[in-house]
């Protein structure tokens, strides 16, 4: 199924897959505000109701997201702005669906924060990654919020700071992204990805995904006592499954 009537963003869901695809390819695929509330639809349905089970951000273009729109002039109308990027981040970051981002071209700033919080990126070796807001006087705090937890901060605050390119091998080296891929087999591999993917337990992935989250806010204790009644409910269901 597609819905395609919302200006720059195609949405669609096929088999247990839903995609997102930016396509506002004369603004450097830009998120507007009302790609972030369709965005912000679809991962709350997903959320309260799963259909799907992967969810794929894709481009059309020869960049992936080169930022987003900064349409706010006014305090309050720039703190429900801030809000709702935050609320689009929360939402990707907890979604039940394991997250991959096909990083087709360039990403800065915006787009390349979106894809860090997917579960996996793809990202050609041809991109070019950077946060450039600080060349403009903006401290990226949606994406300083969470940075330091995929790479060192000694690698990240530099990025951030200084705003310089970063090369998708480098970025890799630092955890900040998933996979390097030739340009021409990126869709390739993600397509091999999902399908991986979909060979796993419905439940058992969306309770690997769980765990894993919260494994991640947690001390070791609280880990270990969580594990326990994780493994109690995971080996019933085997059980069950096994009759």
């Amino acid at each position: 199924m597609a819905n395609p009537t919302v200006p720059g963003l195609i949405v669609e869901r096929a088999r247990d897959v839903l995609t997102f695809t930016l396509d506002n390819t004369d603004h450097g695929n830009h998120v507007t505000g009302v790609m972030f509330d369709a965005m912000l639809a679809a991962l709350h349905e997903e959320a309260s109701r799963p259909n799907a089970r992967v969810l794929r951000i894709q481009a059309h273009g020869k960049v992936f997201c080169t930022g987003r729109e900064r349409a706010a002039r006014e305090v309050e109308t720039i703190r429900n702005e801030a809000a709702r990027i935050i609320e689009v981040k929360r939402s990707l970051r907890t979604s039940p669906l394991i997250t991959i981002a096909e990083v087709q071209g360039d990403a800065f700033g915006f787009g390349f924060g979106l894809a860090i919080l997917c579960d996996f990126v793809l990202v050609a070796e041809d991109a070019s990654l950077k946060f450039p807001e600080m060349r403009s006087g903006l401290p990226p705090a949606a994406i300083m919020a969470y940075l330091g937890e995929y790479a060192l901060p000694r690698f990240a605050f530099p990025l951030v700071l200084f705003g310089d390119p970063i090369a998708p091998h480098d970025a890799l080296r630092i955890g900040l992204i998933s996979q390097v891929c030739a340009a021409d087999r990126l869709t390739k591999d993600a397509d091999a990805l999902v399908e991986r993917i979909l060979q796993l337990d419905p439940t058992a992935t969306r309770r690997c995904k769980e765990f894993f989250q919260t494994a991640q806010q947690n001390n070791f204790n609280q880990n270990c006592r969580l594990a326990i009644d994780a493994l109690t409910v995971g080996s019933m269901t085997v059980l069950a499954r096994e009759k």
